[in-house]
């Protein structure tokens, strides 16, 4: 199993935590987003979309990171990060996609050298247009977990696919100052992951390509 990443990638985080939560072992493959090696011929030509993270797995290879977990959990079980309810499935699935589908698109690594570079938005103004959707999107992510069942975690009393996502986005918020001050599910749900050692092992730091 080896998984093309970026240490600094939402996406890819995602999926190393849940190769974490899973005890599976693979071999780390960085693909350095910043100096554009996503876009070289090397990796472009086995990547159609040129992104991060891939997982090389049962002669696959699988792109996008919800995609990539869901089929780890399928394929590999245990333990599950989707309630065996299909109510429960579908709830959790709303929490990880308000994550990956509302908040990350709108300030991942290509837009926001779009706003720079090609609008020509300064730090302050690419900043502030990231931290503004950051905390819009986890209010709405906050509100979500107030209306459904009380657990340590986003779903329940184990991490899922929901936790998968929030803990990167919350690594991505505090590292452009993000206010997160009165998001108390939000947090003490992250707060419960960084007490796993799936998570702590997963997180930037601990990539071998990490940067500071």
């Amino acid at each position: 199993m080896k998984l093309h990443n970026y240490f600094r990638s939402s996406a890819s985080f995602r999926v190393r935590i849940a190769l974490e939560l899973k005890g599976l072992s693979y071999q780390y493959r960085p693909v350095h987003l910043a100096r554009g090696d996503h876009k070289k011929e090397a990796y472009a030509s086995l990547v159609p979309d040129a992104l991060v993270p891939m997982l090389e797995v049962d002669g696959l290879r699988l792109s996008q990171s919800m995609a990539i977990i869901e089929y780890l959990d399928e394929t590999r079980p245990t333990p599950p990060l989707l309630p065996a309810d299909a109510a429960g499935r579908a709830r959790v699935r709303a929490l990880a996609q308000s994550i990956a589908c509302e908040i990350h698109p709108v300030n991942n690594l290509r837009v926001l050298k779009y706003l720079s570079k090609t609008l020509a938005l300064d730090e302050d103004r690419k900043n502030t247009w990231y931290r503004h959707w950051v905390r819009e999107g986890l209010e709405s992510f906050e509100r979500q977990l107030a209306q459904g069942p009380a657990g340590r975690y986003c779903f329940g009393d184990s991490p899922t696919l929901a936790d998968c996502c929030l803990v990167p986005q919350i690594f991505n918020g505090r590292r452009f100052d993000t206010n997160l001050d009165g998001l108390p599910r939000t947090m003490a749900a992250f707060d419960a992951c960084m007490a796993l050692p799936a998570f702590d092992k997963a997180q930037p730091v601990n990539c071998p390509d990490y940067e500071a």
